[in-house]
């Protein structure tokens, strides 16, 4: 049993839980259009390219199988066709220079695990563990529960970081045998959801429900994005909702940023949205309508 991890993360952090190892796994069901990783959303290897690394050398024109690799003037960076790359990465150990590498390499629960007791000593003097996202962690059911179980039987606590849009009860099951949930949500209209994530949020929000009720602790993750869901009449509706669950640690709120753009044009992707973040003002004001309700929040997470 494989699962295909596009990036491991060590010494991260989740305010109150300690310092964490963090697992992103490949796969996800949603297409936001705000989202920072892209090469998280689909379920194989993508093929990495950084222009401004490129010497122009054009070793890779040659061994590329299909012929989608082509240079567009001597010395400049390679052009590559995206729509007829297969991405078979058999280009890359042409490169030298680091252009062309590989966004997922595939782990056995083991050899993942071997990585992560490494931190052990961090886990257990911090009160820390592993957190499982990416992507999402619920689409990869029987390698996450494989995961999640091996890391209990060493006593090191897991986080699943979720969309929460889990379409069957073994998915299900990979969240409710988390010791915590960092669970996003990215606006209460279920239209709006729609055009932006490519889901509704109806599943989301039944899924935190039910969720809610086998008493696990569950910390919101709600990314604000300008003109898509951080009205008050958005905040307010997520607000109220929130206020109805008994296992509530804190939402995190967390401030449209570009971070992420740069992989798009690397995994050849175009990023749709051009935007600013929320002033420190309109975070403020965000942050009081959720204490009306008596919820904690914090800026970022």
């Amino acid at each position: 049993m494989k699962g295909i991890v596009f990036n491991i993360v060590h010494g991260s952090m989740v305010d109150g839980y300690g310092i964490r190892t963090t697992i992103f796994l490949k796969g996800c069901p949603l297409r936001c259009k705000w989202c920072c990783n892209p090469e998280g959303q689909k379920y194989d290897p993508e093929l990495r390219y950084v222009s401004m690394l490129c010497k122009g050398c054009g070793k890779c024109i040659d061994i590329c199988p299909e012929g989608v690799i082509a240079m567009s003037k001597e010395g400049e960076p390679v052009i590559i066709d995206r729509e007829r790359c297969t991405n078979c990465m058999k280009c890359i150990d042409s490169c030298f220079f680091g252009a062309l590498e590989t966004f997922g390499e595939y782990y056995t629960v083991d050899e993942l695990f071997d990585i992560i007791r490494r931190d052990a000593t961090y886990y257990k003097s911090s009160g820390g563990g592993v957190t499982i996202g990416g992507g999402e962690a619920s689409m990869h059911t029987d390698f996450t529960l494989a995961l999640i179980r091996k890391c209990k039987e060493n006593f090191i606590h897991v986080a699943v970081d979720t969309c929460g849009y889990t379409i069957n009860e073994k998915a299900f099951q990979v969240l409710s045998e988390a010791d915590l949930l960092l669970y996003d949500i990215k606006g209460m209209d279920p239209e709006k959801h729609l055009r932006d994530t490519g889901v509704s949020n109806e599943l989301i929000l039944s899924n935190l429900k039910k969720l809610d009720s086998l008493n696990i602790p569950v910390i919101i993750r709600m990314p604000l994005i300008p003109g898509h869901n951080d009205s008050d009449e958005d905040i307010e509706k997520a607000a109220e909702f929130l206020s109805t669950l008994k296992n509530l640690d804190r939402v995190d709120l967390m401030n449209y940023h570009t971070f992420g753009v740069i992989k798009y044009a690397q995994i050849g992707k175009n990023y749709e949205l051009d935007l600013s973040p929320l002033s420190p003002e309109r975070l403020d004001e965000i942050g009081q309508i959720f204490a009306r309700y008596s919820i904690k929040t914090q800026i970022g997470g």
